[in-house]
């Protein structure tokens, strides 16, 4: 299967920058996108920001100009550069990618979070 490793997070002040980054690991056969999914609490989960195999991004309202995907084919990696944080920004962020396990259809896999909390 497909194994999503998830690193960075932590908390910051209003105002201040953090960076997370996923790799995707185990019996990966293609990847079609990767991104970030986040869920506050009393919240449904949202989407942050995707970015495709060929680098075409996708970011929520919320989020645009504030935040950057970026990602490294080679390493089957995806990073997510937060700035101007603010305390709406606080929850868990999740890392997916949409892509082919080896011998498997089409199919979303999920990292299992990471806390980022913003203080104001």
């Amino acid at each position: 299967q497909v194994q999503l490793v998830e690193s960075g997070g932590g908390l910051v002040q209003a105002g201040g920058s953090l960076g997370l980054s996923c790799a995707a690991t185990g019996r990966i056969f293609a990847i079609h996108a990767m991104g970030w999914h986040r869920q506050a609490p009393g919240k449904q989960r949202e989407l942050v920001a995707s970015i495709t195999f060929s680098g075409v991004t996708t970011y929520s309202d919320s989020i645009k100009g504030r935040f950057t995907i970026s990602k490294d084919n080679t390493k089957n990696t995806v990073y997510l550069q937060m700035t101007e944080l603010q305390p709406e920004d606080t929850a868990v962020y999740y890392c997916y990618t949409d892509g082919w396990a080896i011998g498997k259809p089409r199919d979303d896999y999920w990292g299992q979070g990471t806390q980022v909390t913003v203080s104001s």
